[in-house]
């Protein structure tokens, strides 16, 4: 029997349909899926949000119990010099503080590497562990080199295994709102600088000076509590990394800048010792109000912090950190014209609030010329290792130069802080220009 013409050209149609289908079927089991493409760098910093924020309460926290233990120096110093506990030099009495500031800053060169390779509960675990530590510690000492030992070495220690990985995590979290976000942080050091200078006088009297110093770190135990909470590391780099970034030494505008760090933290250390003895000695104030100046000081420059660093988002870092460090230089001199105890409030209250760009505004900077994110706790940590010589030489020098016989040399002691703040003044100029160029309306 014949066949059908149309039906053998239907049959062929559904077998070739049937083999194309199966082809597809067989490539769509084959072809590889494609790869997700991936971003070469770190994502943008959300700028904001809960988990954002509470890094910044935590950066707070660690900033009430570094810096601002550090502010709370002059108490300390002002105790010392009265030979209640032992008898030293006021310069060597300020080698405490300065040591205690210096290894703060110092630390960095070991805590910024570790950070970067990820370990911040660690640093920030034994950070506080140390800190309370050597002020328990100092609650037992009664010579000056366990003083040393316990105040400078070990607190300084731990203030700086806290203070580096704070001051690199939060650049990480914010962009257009950085300055803001690290003024509100550093803002917990003129906290604790009112806080705890007032504890320490308000209980050396009644408990003494060891159980006041016991109620200091017991304090710092309690809060020192929330950033091993709620701080959070956002960005790690791929691989571990050296422990130094050698082109930092050949970056111009950052090796130059960390360099008027130090020289601006001489001048500023002058302030931290001294803004508490010079009323008392002087006799512009009674003993008491010569040791509330301390926190008179310090709650100026909490507005000191927070104001600038919220005027930086918008104009730029360096364009308000020179004229805010002319300024302190200018309100340094004027320490020469006190003669009464007003004068003397209204100068704790002036230099207060312009030293407060001095703590607040370096990390920001820092951060701002690191052009890799990943490496910004190393080139912190590098930068304030090298800036910390400067609380290292400041309080020595200072000491050096008011020196131990009456009438104490206060004019020189100024006139030092003063010109040291104005040339480091002088050269973020030079930093500036470097950055951006000698046009004045650039953010820079």
């Amino acid at each position: 029997m014949a066949s059908d013409p149309m039906i053998e050209a239907n049959e062929k149609k559904e077998t070739a349909s049937s083999s194309s289908n199966d082809d597809s079927r067989i490539n769509t089991l084959v072809t590889p899926k494609s790869e997700v493409v991936k971003p070469a760098g770190p994502l943008p910093p959300p700028n904001g949000g809960l988990t954002a924020w509470l890094q910044v309460a935590g950066g707070f926290v660690i900033f009430f119990n570094t810096w601002g233990l550090i502010n709370t120096f002059a108490v300390f110093q002002t105790y010392y010099e009265s030979g209640a506990l032992f008898s030293e030099s006021s310069s060597n009495i300020s080698w405490i503080g300065s040591i205690q500031g210096f290894l703060l800053q110092l630390t960095g060169i070991v805590a910024g590497p570790i950070y970067d390779r990820g370990y911040l509960r660690l640093l920030l675990l034994l950070g506080s562990f140390m800190v309370v530590f050597g002020y328990m510690m100092l609650s037992l000492c009664h010579e000056y080199w366990q003083a040393l030992l316990a105040q400078a070495i070990c607190v300084g220690i731990g203030s700086g295994l806290l203070f580096t990985p704070t001051v690199s995590l939060l650049p990480t979290w914010f962009s257009s709102h950085i300055g803001l976000a690290v003024g509100i942080a550093s803002s917990g050091s003129s906290l604790g600088g009112v806080m705890y200078p007032i504890v320490l006088y308000r209980l050396i009297g009644p408990i003494g000076f060891p159980w006041a110093v016991r109620t200091v770190a017991f304090i710092a135990v309690g809060t020192l509590i929330i950033p091993v909470i709620v701080m959070k590391q956002r960005i790690k780099p791929p691989k571990p990394r050296a422990l130094i970034d050698w082109s930092a030494f050949t970056d111009a505008p950052y090796i130059t800048f960390a360099l008027t760090i130090l020289i601006v933290f001489i001048g500023n250390s002058v302030l931290i010792f001294y803004i508490s003895y010079y009323p008392i000695n002087k006799g512009f104030t009674n003993s008491s109000l010569g040791f509330y100046m301390v926190a008179i000081f310090n709650a100026a420059s909490i507005f000191g912090r927070i104001a600038p660093n919220a005027v930086s988002d918008r104009i730029g870092v360096f364009n308000t950190f020179v004229p805010m460090a002319l300024i302190l230089s200018i309100t340094v001199f004027c320490m020469l014209g006190v003669t009464n105890t007003a004068g003397m409030v209204v100068e704790a209250v002036v230099t207060g609030f312009s030293s407060g760009v001095i703590v607040a505004l370096p990390p920001v900077c820092f951060a701002m010329l690191t052009k890799n994110k990943a490496l910004i706790g190393t080139r912190i940590g590098q930068g304030f290792a090298i800036a910390g010589l400067g609380l290292l030489i400041g309080g020595p020098s200072a000491g050096a130069i008011l020196g131990t016989a009456e009438p104490l040399n206060w004019t020189g002691l100024w006139v030092y802080g003063g010109v040291t703040i104005a040339v480091a003044g002088f050269i973020l100029i030079a930093v500036r220009i470097m950055k951006a160029g000698p046009k004045l309306m650039v953010k820079a």
